[in-house]
């Protein structure tokens, strides 16, 4: 494991640091750190930064409240930049964004992004505002009994695919049943963080117990 002597700061003493969130992977800002901070960060596991504007240190969230916890910091193998994964208490951005990256400034007409926070997105946005034609508005419109049928149904689909030991049958019907999951979480007002922190919770449980086994 590499330590802050390891690190190059730049001529002015800095070194840039990425914060990512822990659970999406979604870029939240890029800010900057020194030694000073970047000691504090690891002794208080919250993030704390250098700003270059006001020429003093800030712990992210002292005014805002929007706290980021650290869970991991990572070097790029020129030792020359950080990641800074967290869990975030609110918004990153000083606009109430989730993300300073907002802003979109080129996208390609053939290459596509994907990641389930977009689909939860765009799943919500099929029940905020119905599009004619739209599968997922049709199950919001058909109400919680037609989409926990398609869970059972997708449930099942995935049973006899599994059973088969078809390895694409079983992707493509575990594919259908994450979406109608989707689809059932929204419309009980369960997120993906809900979901996220519940799977957290379990694995640590887990892992004190793998650590009580082995002692």
């Amino acid at each position: 494991m590499l330590t802050i002597d390891d690190l190059k700061f730049d001529k002015d003493g800095l070194i840039p640091a990425v914060v990512q969130d822990a659970s999406s992977g979604k870029v939240l800002t890029v800010a900057y750190m020194n030694r000073e901070s970047l000691e504090i960060s690891m002794r208080e596991g919250r993030t704390c930064f250098w700003s270059r504007s006001r020429q003093k240190l800030w712990r992210k969230g002292e005014n805002s409240g929007n706290i980021q916890h650290i869970v991991k910091i990572i070097a790029d193998c020129d030792r020359d930049a950080l990641t800074v994964l967290v869990n975030k208490e609110g918004p990153a951005c000083h606009l109430g964004n989730d993300s300073c990256f907002c802003d979109v400034i080129y996208e390609s007409e053939t290459e596509t992004a994907f990641s389930i926070d977009d689909l939860m997105d765009l799943i919500k946005g099929r029940r905020d505002m119905p599009v004619e034609g739209s599968y997922t508005t049709y199950l919001f419109n058909k109400g919680t009994d037609k989409i926990l049928k398609k869970v059972g149904e997708e449930s099942t689909e995935v049973i006899i695919a599994g059973k088969a030991g078809d390895r694409a049958e079983t992707i493509y019907e575990i594919a259908d049943l994450a979406y109608h999951v989707m689809v059932l979480m929204v419309s009980a007002g369960i997120s993906l963080d809900d979901i996220r922190q519940e799977l957290k919770r379990r694995h640590v449980i887990d892992r004190k117990v793998k650590q009580e086994k082995m002692t």
